[in-house]
């Protein structure tokens, strides 16, 4: 039988390739290779989409986050508070900005951050707290908020997977101080390659992002600060500029995709589905559940042509990567046991009901 894949890139870029060969087009003409007018577009779109004041393309995700960080002044001898069950560009960004990752568990109905563990850790050093937008639903930013105004820390969203996401119908990227998100190609909104973004509403701290992401250049060959190279990239602007008109429709199609999942693992008592925290409208850049026998289970997907997933498997923690922190294995047990669970069923937003209807009738059968 045809496979599914866990996530279709060629049917969506059939939507959009008249309009990224014209505008590469028109960049080659122009030669305007870095930077110049379609980045600069771009930003202003997005930043008007999510309903941020200021959006600085950068290189990735993971700089985005990095820049953040260091714009908001963090750095050597500070700590950051970040959730054990995060992609570890979310911990790696703290890192590159000199600070040390301190991680709390994960709810486990949703998997965002547990919010109430977070007072536990905070200390004098506590210079950001970060919550991640996991699998595209937003984390609850404004109960995190106070906490870090207590001590003077910022707060700096990772909705890297969360492009068009909203909470109490404000965007995903404009709850915090900042936020960094990327553009990796199997994002809700993805590039032909590496992207990312920093969204903020102050003025001072994108001047000071834009400032650090261009070699500290205000203008060429003066230099502020050491700053880094990383820009988002002229041609990837077109395709995000194609992609942003149509986001909008893919993330309403996602939803209806994964309110039809609902229904259809309702029989399923063995599968543990998705829970929506009250007040968010996520994009579902992840359709995740949980199930017994994981690794068995996601075999006989993968055996019979299902492109499942998993994200993530591993906690921060428990990476050899950040084995240096010092935690131990059941210091934060939700994440953890949730590891062991999780799988990630094929979502995009022309997946068909029948394409569904396969996946849930071989998920059933690897579960007898």
């Amino acid at each position: 039988m045809t496979p599914i894949p866990l996530v279709d890139l060629a049917v969506q870029h059939r939507q959009v390739a008249d309009e990224v060969a014209a505008g590469w087009a028109e960049v080659l003409a122009t030669t305007a290779f870095v930077g110049g007018p379609a980045v600069s577009a771009f930003e202003a779109e997005f930043a008007a989409y999510v309903g941020a004041k200021h959006c600085i393309g950068v290189g990735n995700g993971t700089d985005a986050l990095e820049l953040a960080l260091r714009a908001a002044g963090v750095g050597a001898g500070d700590e950051c508070v970040l959730p054990a069950n995060t992609f570890i560009a979310t911990a790696e960004a703290v890192v590159r900005a000199g600070a040390r990752p301190v991680l709390v568990d994960c709810d486990e109905d949703t998997g965002l951050l547990d919010v109430d563990a977070i007072s536990g850790v905070l200390t004098d050093r506590t210079a950001a707290i970060l919550p991640v937008h996991l699998y595209g639903q937003p984390a609850p930013v404004e109960r995190i908020l106070p906490l870090a105004r207590a001590i003077g820390a910022v707060v700096v969203e990772d909705a890297a997977q969360a492009q068009g996401a909203r909470r109490h119908g404000a965007g995903a990227g404009t709850l915090g101080d900042l936020a960094g998100t990327s553009f990796y190609p199997g994002k809700n909104l993805g590039a032909y390659g590496d992207g990312g973004a920093v969204l903020t509403g102050d003025a001072e701290l994108a001047e000071q992002v834009r400032l650090l992401s261009a070699h500290g250049s205000p203008r060429k060959y003066e230099h502020e600060i050491v700053g880094f190279n990383s820009r988002l990239d002229t041609l990837q602007a077109v395709v995000l500029s194609a992609k942003l008109k149509r986001l909008e429709g893919w993330n309403e199609a996602r939803r209806a995709a994964a309110a039809r999942y609902d229904d259809l693992l309702a029989g399923l008592p063995q599968v543990t589905t998705p829970v929506v925290l009250p007040g968010n409208e996520p994009v579902w850049h992840l359709y995740v559940v949980r199930v017994p026998d994981r690794d068995r289970v996601l075999a006989h997907l993968r055996d019979h042509g299902i492109g499942a997933g998993v994200h993530y498997p591993t906690p921060v923690h428990r990476t050899e990567a950040f084995a240096w922190l010092g935690y131990a294995e059941g210091d934060f047990p939700v994440a953890e046991k949730v590891g062991g669970e999780l799988l990630s069923l094929p979502l995009y937003a022309e997946i068909t009901p029948e394409q569904q209807e396969r996946v849930v009738g071989t998920l059933a059968e690897a579960l007898r």
